[in-house]
């Protein structure tokens, strides 16, 4: 969220308090939720005591004046990748700080009780204003409640802090796309229409580089509008996604063809920037104008798939904070699964291209000494592959002195074949196996020392002569081998619970540093991201189910850090679990609608 009232001190320092002994309260007439009763400037009437009974939205209309929220929108100041950056950022923060809070109150509990009457120590009031201010906000720049109109209306004394918590969720809603369209209109207006730029492309580049954005900003522009028109009729916010729902199932497949479109911009860009001087001199001018503060050309070209995700996980946020029933949950989740749609199409798309090439690339190195295996397919994509060590010879001691206990074997593990390779010169492969990955099993190989260590078994229950077969596989860590063996079943029994199954409490981690996937079986993960640990090993690989989208994969530890708290855990798990089960419904009952038509 983008500042506009809050302090530059208050945003780079969350644990900044205004509470010290002898100061006013710079907050007083400032609504707080009402689980923070520490506050001694607090007013004796409570929000929660004169609040309506009913958590949606009053009835009571309390319209902006005229040209008021485009002061508002006139006054955000950041372009959407330093919105990204900061908001992401503080969902970190938020969550250590009550990761630590509730624990610290717990020990305090523990330790030391209170005399009746007094005030609770300055540690702890500091303590619940920040966590209580952090939590009012999912973003903690700018608050729908500090708004002066907001203030002026006196609604605040209305609501009960659930519902300002929504109505933060859905302002956040509407001004991280005010920053999105401003950062939009510089893709156009700054670099899109550069002469100099324009100058150094032919057509089909520009097309390449560019895509379909006019349509993107034009879809920007049309979905802020209608946000606009909703908050002007009302500063009590209604409701934003019936908007969201209406304008990603009309309009937001334009996301679809920029986003496809990935592949060819990211090829064409670094090619023009590594063999065209003049390209290359264009944009590094354009991009030390000061309004694109400091930011790289790159970073706005991925600004349309970075947006459609952000929008997915703001409708989420807004969903967990509705009362379950009402019709804005209905309006919620309708939003969220046309979303859902939308960013699954993108990656699809992305996807596509890269694994077609990725699959020619594979069949030119092959050779069979079996029959012959068909690898191209639109159906099919790389899971995994590499070299391991193939044991060979009886287990005896005296095999085990040997040098020719193993050797190497190449494995191109696809998500519905295995292909059982020996590796020839000049990166070719000879195909000397095959077999259907859903006829894989594996086994882990007990400890028997050194030479034996990061062993495992695979067996193939029909190979390419019609016969079960069996394999013993050597990798060089702890890790490969379990991510092998983890990609290779991927149905088999993992150290931990998943979250998808049942839920119970799962170790879990937050992504405090981005991680690009280096391999297949490897999961990307942005800032803030909350994920299951459904395994890891001793050196340092935790292979996690992200909460989100329930995506699986391996990540280095190194990115991540422990969420402590159980309470924490279980309410991100139950939160998840509200978005998912619904839309698993969805789905059963269309899959049944689908069934009874095929009967008649």
């Amino acid at each position: 969220m983008e500042p506009l009232a809050v302090s530059q001190q208050e945003t780079e320092d969350p644990a900044f308090d205004p509470l010290s002994p002898g100061e006013e309260d710079p907050t007083e007439g400032e609504y707080l939720p009402s689980e923070d009763t520490s506050n001694p400037h607090e007013d004796s009437s409570s929000p929660s005591e004169c609040a309506t009974s009913n958590s949606e939205a009053p009835p009571t209309i309390y319209p902006l004046p005229s040209d008021s929220f485009k002061t508002i929108i006139d006054h955000i100041e950041f372009l959407y990748q330093e919105y990204r950056d900061k908001s992401t950022q503080h969902e970190i923060q938020t969550r250590r700080l009550q990761d630590n809070y509730v624990q610290s109150a717990e020990t305090s509990d523990n330790s030391q009780k209170t005399p009746l009457g007094s005030p609770p120590p300055i540690e702890n009031q500091r303590a619940n204003y920040t966590l209580s201010r952090l939590e009012s906000s999912s973003s903690g720049f700018n608050l729908w409640q500090d708004l002066p109109d907001v203030r002026k209306s006196g609604v605040l004394s209305l609501l009960q802090p659930q519902e300002v918590k929504l109505q933060e969720a859905m302002f956040e809603l509407l001004t991280s796309e005010a920053s999105y369209y401003k950062s939009l209109r510089l893709v156009v207006s700054h670099f899109m229409d550069s002469e100099r730029l324009r100058a150094t492309l032919h057509q089909s580049e520009i097309h390449f580089i560019f895509s379909n954005a006019l349509e993107v900003l034009a879809t920007s522009e049309r979905f802020l509008l209608a946000l606009e028109q909703r908050f002007e009729e009302n500063i009590v916010i209604s409701d934003v996604c019936d908007i969201v729902y209406e304008h990603a199932e009309k309009h937001f497949v334009v996301y679809v063809t920029y986003v496809c479109n990935q592949t060819y911009q990211e090829r064409a860009y670094r090619k023009l920037l590594q063999e065209r001087p003049e390209f290359r001199d264009a944009v590094g001018h354009l991009e030390t104008d000061p309004v694109c503060r400091g930011l790289p050309f790159a970073s706005f070209l991925i600004l349309p798939f970075q947006r459609i995700t952000r929008l997915k996980l703001l409708v989420q946020n807004i969903l967990t904070k509705v009362e379950e029933g009402s019709e804005r949950e209905m309006t919620a989740l309708q939003a969220h699964r046309e979303l859902e749609k939308l960013v699954r199409a993108c990656n699809e798309g992305v996807r596509k291209m890269s694994r077609t090439e990725q699959l020619i690339s594979i069949e030119k190195t092959l050779e069979f000494k079996i029959k012959s295996v068909p690898i191209i397919s639109h159906s099919r994509w790389v899971m995994k592959q590499g070299e391991l060590q193939q044991m060979s010879g009886p287990r005896t001691s005296r095999t085990l002195r040997t040098k020719k206990l193993f050797r190497p074997v190449y494995l191109f593990l696809f998500n519905d074949l295995l292909l059982m390779c020996k590796p020839l010169t000049g990166e070719r492969y000879q195909v000397f196996d095959v077999a259907t990955r859903g006829l894989l099993r594996v086994e882990e190989l007990e400890d028997q020392g050194q030479t034996l260590a990061n062993v495992f078994i695979l067996k193939l229950l029909e190979n390419a002569h019609e016969r079960e077969f069996t394999y013993m596989l050597k990798a060089t860590s702890q890790s490969e081998m379990k991510r092998w063996m983890t990609s290779l079943v991927p149905n088999r029994r993992t150290k931990f619970v998943s979250m998808s199954s049942k839920l119970l409490d799962c170790p879990q981690v937050q992504c405090v540093h981005p991680y690009v996937s280096q391999e297949p079986d490897e999961l990307s993960l942005d800032l803030a991201d909350i994920l299951n640990v459904l395994d890891k090993t001793e050196d340092g690989w935790v292979f996690g189910e992200r909460l989100h989208d329930q995506e699986k994969g391996w990540f280095p530890h190194t990115v991540v850090e422990d969420i402590l708290n159980p309470n924490i855990r279980t309410q991100n798990l139950k939160e998840c679990f509200r978005v998912h089960k619904s839309e698993d419904g969805s789905q059963n009952k269309d899959r049944r609608k689908m069934g009874s038509k095929t009967r008649q």
